[in-house]
């Protein structure tokens, strides 16, 4: 909704520069807190029947964001994206505040819907090397230097633990080939973090690389798709679920199920959970932690499974 309230209108575009310029969200981040913030205030013109006013937020009640998130809840939207919505409130709140617009205590004190985690379902180690497996798609009518693509980018998926996008704009000139063990990924609010390449990594980066039949530019992303355009993330979704099909693999093997298997697959052979955190790019080690659940949850169904005890009772 266009704002009409100029001294509302004038707070919301200097909020997402703050966010852009001094927070350095990713323009994506930026996107979603601007439109969850226009949807609040399309709810609050409805709900009380006026236009919204800097002089409107600072006077809401907890009653009144509470009706606002019911009203989204109506709309089938889940916890997750309710509890995003919610913090890109409260962010905008804080601006008003540190800018002496007035606090708007509403967006502090509610609180937001209880999320249940689901565990990381990871693929087998078997099941995550099929898919890296270019000879066992070789009766695809697809060209191969597409399949040899599709390889490269699922190689680093579960070979490194990066995620879709992440992979996806590697640049050509920091292709990890010709010797060159790691490479440097910009990850979630832009931090850096460089990452080690194993050796079947490189050898199907190269081997796409050799196929491929657009010429690369260095600051280009090297994946390509078939027009010679970058590479979408739904292409290698699709990728995906074609290989579930041909492999017999569950609906939860998906391009980010490799990032989870990677991580899985590193602790279950012994790896440093700190290690892994870094890794993986993780914020907080807390979002880590959630492996050793899985670790935890596999070696149970396993002892369930197998041990004599376990089976009599």
């Amino acid at each position: 909704m266009p704002l009409i309230n100029p001294a509302l209108q004038k707070a919301f575009a200097e909020w997402l520069t703050h966010l852009t310029s001094e927070r350095r969200l990713s323009p994506k981040t930026v996107e979603a807190y601007e439109r969850d913030a226009r949807q609040f205030l399309t709810f609050l013109r409805g709900y009380r029947g006026t236009e919204p006013t800097l002089e409107n937020l600072i006077d809401l009640t907890p009653a009144d964001l509470r009706a606002f998130l019911s009203d989204r809840r109506g709309k089938d939207i889940g916890s997750r994206s309710l509890m995003r919505q919610l913090a890109g409130l409260r962010s905008f709140a804080r601006y008003l505040e540190r800018t002496e617009r007035g606090e708007a205590a509403a967006f502090t004190t509610v609180r937001g819907p209880r999320i249940t985690r689901t565990l990381p379902k990871p693929l087998t180690m078997s099941a995550a090397r099929a898919v890296i497996d270019t000879d066992l798609r070789v009766d695809e009518d697809r060209p191969q230097w597409v399949l040899a693509r599709d390889a490269a980018v699922f190689a680093l998926l579960y070979g490194c633990g990066l995620r879709i996008n992440e992979a996806l704009s590697i640049p050509r000139k920091d292709a990890p080939i010709d010797g060159r063990d790691s490479v440097t990924i910009t990850g979630k609010g832009n931090k850096m973090r460089a990452v080690p390449v194993l050796r079947q990594v490189s050898e199907a980066i190269n081997t796409y690389l050799t196929l491929c039949p657009y010429l690369l530019a260095p600051d280009e992303p090297m994946f390509r798709g078939v027009k010679g355009g970058p590479l979408s993330p739904r292409i290698v979704q699709l990728a995906m679920q074609s290989l579930r099909g041909a492999l017999g693999l569950p609906a939860s093997a998906t391009p980010h199920a490799l990032r989870h298997s990677f991580a899985t697959h590193l602790l279950g052979r012994g790896g440093d959970l700190r290690a892994i955190q870094e890794l993986l790019g993780h914020a907080s080690l807390s979002t880590t932690q959630g492996y050793t659940k899985v670790d935890a949850a596999r070696l149970m169904t396993a002892y369930e499974a197998a041990h004599p005890r376990a089976r009599a009772t």
